[in-house]
């Protein structure tokens, strides 16, 4: 493995810093003001022009789509940044800095996602309907997955039911932690459930594109982490009563769910992982500079010997999870996702874990006022904390790698699959 960046990606991360500095934090009071306006006016769910206005400048800057591969550009006939999981890494993680900046280049989830499933899986009416306003910005999407009723950490509990009904399909189901579907912009749902429940375990679940105006769509409620409820994208409960669509609406098939859930979730775990870094690194500077400039019992808060062990830990802990995050970028891109499973799963244990344990240190040494919203740090630890969660709890994780790692010494846990479960 080489570890250094190529020089299409050394061009672009020096221009993603450079737009960072230049638009994306200067617009950071601009965000929390209108987000703040909004709200008093009644209209917290709105689209923030904060963001759109950016979205226009890192267009023309030619910083659109980063996220968009090879074989995904090829298969959309969209002309993408066509850079491998190891380039994009890198500049995913600049994004990450700012938890909703990635918005701004159309890199975020769940739409990054969203588009690589569309991409590879659907039809061209499918694309054509779907993908191509997704890729242009016009239009957010959501990914209605996870249900209230069952551990859908084993998603084989899913139990919505897709069934067909002539040239149609029928879903009933209730789902929650639809990250996006509070969105105004949000035009259409990749749903998760039950074609046929008599058949294999794995063979039971199928996807499918249900507009987010169709008849029958109800959502209850936006749902709040530590109190956020991350407006105006939002994460929601809702219900799919009797919702019909066309039977040509299905991706790649009746059966074939888990199939795309292992293709969608793996780009979508690294993903989450590369903005976690540089969202670790941006806690990491906010504390050096915090502690720089505070005096406690007569030293600066950085000479004193707890704050200078938590800075070196934290340089440590996040230079080793970009390593590792890197190794399974790189092994994706010369071996495919299903090779890269086990570092795949150990990354998304390890750079969750790791940016909490950062962001609770920087906290720390801001004192009373990094538990506040006059510093990013609260908002940033309601993230990090959300992903130990989002496509997979580290439970079902270690699961997976222990059980690879005990193959290696008998049969136990060769034929371990990484967990599919909840995807944002």
């Amino acid at each position: 493995m080489d570890f250094n960046y190529s020089p299409k990606t050394k061009e672009l991360q020096a221009r993603l810093l450079k737009f960072m500095d230049d638009h994306v934090y200067p617009a950071e009071a601009d965000y929390d003001a209108e987000l703040e306006a909004n709200t008093k006016a009644g209209k917290r769910w709105t689209a923030l022009t904060t963001v759109e206005n950016l979205k226009q400048k890192a267009r023309a800057a030619g910083l659109w789509n980063l996220f968009l591969p090879v074989d995904s550009a090829s298969a959309s006939g969209y002309e993408g940044a066509g850079l491998t999981n190891q380039e994009y890494a890198p500049l995913a993680e600049i994004m990450g800095r700012v938890p909703w900046a990635s918005e701004a280049f159309n890199c975020s989830a769940p739409d990054t996602g969203n588009m690589e499933t569309i991409a590879r899986y659907g039809s061209a009416d499918i694309k054509a309907r779907w993908l191509k306003p997704l890729l242009e910005g016009q239009i957010r999407s959501a990914f209605a997955m996870t249900e209230p009723e069952v551990a859908s950490s084993d998603a084989t509990n899913i139990c919505t039911r897709i069934e067909r009904q002539g040239d149609e399909y029928v879903i009933n189901g209730h789902k929650w932690w639809i990250s996006g579907a509070a969105d105004p912009r949000c035009a259409v749902y990749i749903t998760m459930g039950k074609t046929d429940p008599d058949a294999p375990r794995h063979s039971q679940q199928s996807m499918i594109m249900v507009p987010a105006d169709a008849k029958g769509i109800r959502v209850v409620r936006p749902l709040s982490v530590f109190g956020y409820d991350d407006a105006p994208h939002g994460h929601v409960e809702m219900y799919f009563e009797n919702v019909r669509v066309p039977a040509d609406s299905i991706l790649l098939g009746e059966g074939r769910g888990f199939e795309i859930a292992q293709g969608r979730l793996g780009p979508g775990r690294i993903h989450h992982c590369m903005r976690l870094i540089g969202l670790a690194e941006r806690a990491l500077e906010l504390m050096c500079k915090r502690s720089l400039s505070r005096v406690a019992f007569g030293k600066t808060v950085a000479q004193q010997g707890v704050t200078q062990e938590r800075i070196a830990e934290a340089r440590c802990k996040i230079d080793m999870a970009r390593l590792l995050t890197l190794k399974a970028a790189w092994l994706m891109d010369i071996a495919g996702n299903k090779v890269a499973k086990n570092d795949i799963a150990m990354i998304k244990i390890v750079a969750p874990n790791m940016a909490c344990e950062v962001i609770d240190w920087a906290m720390q040494a801001h004192g009373g006022g990094g538990l506040s919203g006059d510093f990013p740090l609260a908002n940033a630890y309601a993230g990090a904390r959300t992903l130990r969660f989002a496509d997979g709890p580290d439970e079902v994780h270690r699961n997976a790698v222990a059980k690879w790692e005990l193959g290696k010494y008998g049969a136990y846990g060769k034929d371990t699959e990484p967990p599919i479960t909840r995807g944002s």
